[in-house]
């Protein structure tokens, strides 16, 4: 757990005995205390928040880091064995025929994963749970919610 005290506003000292001579204060001391106090609630709420987001956007900047750099592994990976590949059937039909066979291959495999892509991709409807309940917000609202059938 992070501690995020010292980016947060500075806490209110509160003062529990009475602040008027006969012991209670009148409505407008106490709605002056509740609004101070709301205040410098969401003050440090959004000062959390803040921190977090902070933090988050660090962690999930280091991550994406980490990720380009194993992809960068596994393009360098894919090539050599490519190269590899090429070397090895040029032994049996020439440099330019292995370099056709090979490149065919890499041809094979993005011509499926483009249509497997493209497969998923049509499947793919958006966000219609979101959608439908966003719709039912207004008969909600009105107090018609049987309307929404």
């Amino acid at each position: 757990m992070t501690d995020y005290a010292d980016q947060a506003p500075p806490r209110r000292q509160y003062d529990d005995g009475a602040e008027t001579a006969g012991g209670d204060k009148s409505i407008g001391e106490a709605i002056g205390d509740v609004t101070r106090d709301l205040s410098l609630l969401v003050q440090q709420e959004l000062a959390l928040a803040k921190a977090e987001v902070r933090q988050t956007t660090t962690r999930a900047g280091q991550t994406a880091g980490m990720f380009a750099g194993a992809a960068v592994a596994a393009f360098l990976f894919v090539l050599f064995l490519s190269l590899a590949l090429w070397v090895s059937i040029s032994d049996r039909t020439g440099s330019g025929w292995g370099a056709v066979i090979v490149a065919v291959i890499w041809l094979v495999a993005g011509a499926v994963l483009y249509l497997v892509a493209r497969a998923q991709m049509k499947k793919i409807s958006g966000l219609p749970q979101t959608t439908e309940t966003v719709r039912q917000v207004p008969n909600a609202l009105k107090g018609h919610e049987e309307r929404n059938v």
